[in-house]
């Protein structure tokens, strides 16, 4: 049984630590984030126009997982499946990470 328990405190230890050694980089992110601001605004709130989404603020791992999913062609859209293409795994961690930092209307739950 204490074999047991130890096993499991190590595999927790180690996501724990795997999740660490994946986030992304905020002043990177910054960096990367020209492209992002031409149709999401260079706040990441105020793109072209109101259909476009709202990146500040946003949970990195659901921006992770959004751009993953544009780069992989599960998730459908020709312009962001063409961004997405160019990006490493490392500039979707900094760009998650970098307007995931930035204050928005979904923390504070106003929309400009």
């Amino acid at each position: 049984m204490a074999k047991i328990t130890f096993i499991s405190a190590v595999a927790a230890a180690l996501l724990v630590t795997a999740g660490v050694a994946q986030a992304g980089n905020v002043a990177a992110g910054k960096e990367k984030s020209a492209a992002c601001a031409a149709c999401h605004g260079v706040d990441g709130v105020k793109g072209l126009d109101e259909t476009y989404p709202i990146l500040a603020g946003q949970h990195a791992d659901y921006l992770e997982r959004a751009l993953a999913d544009y780069k992989s062609g599960k998730r459908k859209n020709a312009i962001m499946a063409g961004m997405a293409a160019a990006l490493s795994k490392e500039d979707i961690a900094d760009l998650s990470a970098y307007y995931a930092s930035l204050p928005g209307p979904l923390k504070s739950s106003k929309r400009r």
